[in-house]
């Protein structure tokens, strides 16, 4: 019965705070040429991903589903939207960082001056701790129980996407839920976890949520690509295949790698 729910079933949304989200949705689509596509309901729909069916499709299946994405057919955001015959939106990759700026907004109206909103993957920093220091972040190590490495900081965002977080096996094989728009499989980029760090400007807890499944996809050199570019602002920390942990300049003063967790630490500039 939500919104998003009766879009996808063929209906018009009007509701003011989702078509915002959508807006933005599709402004990153097009900054990072589909690497995240909000249009990919139809192939997470059909790998199963949060279901007890989640399996392996047949090419032919993934083939047919890929007709119905692509976020170049979605129209300018605007009351009354609707979308094309066929199409259906997932915002489960730009939620979370939408939902974490909500209630950061709703605790600082109320006067709350410190606290970590934790969303799973999406930590959001309000303020400082009480005494004035900052906070530490632990990133999850994808390959094992521990932490990679720590981010301190105050009044910022933290989003990590990783093959880790989600997935099933199937013949002794594992396949994880982010899923690359162009090819309807889970995404081969050579990285294992990005995270996204960017201060507590309006706007760039979202942005760090979509951008982290984006870079996933993207992989390291054109993640890298659109740090460099500046058309957003932020930071980035990616943990490779090939046991590398790379930081970008910017966040390398406040990262702190764990050097027991064995990665080659680099600094990117």
């Amino acid at each position: 019965s939500s919104e998003i729910a009766k879009l996808n079933a063929g209906g018009a949304c009007e509701n003011e705070e989702v078509l915002r989200v959508l807006a933005r949705a599709l402004e990153i689509a097009e900054r990072t040429d589909g690497a995240y596509d909000p249009t990919v309901y139809p192939l997470m729909q059909l790998w199963g991903f949060g279901t007890e069916n989640a399996h392996v499709p047949q090419q032919t299946e993934i083939s047919d589903a890929l007709g119905a994405v692509g976020y170049e057919r979605l129209s300018s955001v605007t009351a009354p939207y609707a979308l094309s015959s066929g199409m259906a939106v997932d915002l489960g990759g730009i939620g979370k960082g939408f939902a974490a700026e909500t209630l950061r907004t709703c605790l600082q109206e109320q006067g709350v001056r410190s606290a970590v909103l934790s969303l799973g993957g999406n930590v959001t920093l309000v303020g400082s701790k009480i005494d004035g220091s900052d906070w530490m972040v632990g990133l999850q190590d994808p390959e094992g129980d521990g932490c990679f490495g720590y981010v301190s900081g105050k009044d910022v965002s933290v989003v990590t996407s990783g093959g880790y977080q989600r997935y099933f096996e199937e013949n002794g094989q594992l396949y994880h839920h982010i899923i690359d728009p162009a090819t309807g499989r889970p995404a081969e980029s050579g990285l294992t976890s990005v995270t996204v760090v960017a201060d507590g400007a309006a706007g760039n807890g979202t942005m760090c949520d979509a951008l982290s499944t984006a870079l996933f996809v993207m992989g390291e050199d054109r993640a890298l690509e659109l740090w460099r570019s500046g058309v957003y602002d932020f930071d980035l920390i990616l943990v490779t295949e090939d046991g590398r942990l790379l930081a970008t300049a910017g966040i390398a003063d406040r990262f702190r790698p764990d050097d027991s967790a064995g990665y080659a630490y680099e600094i990117v500039s």
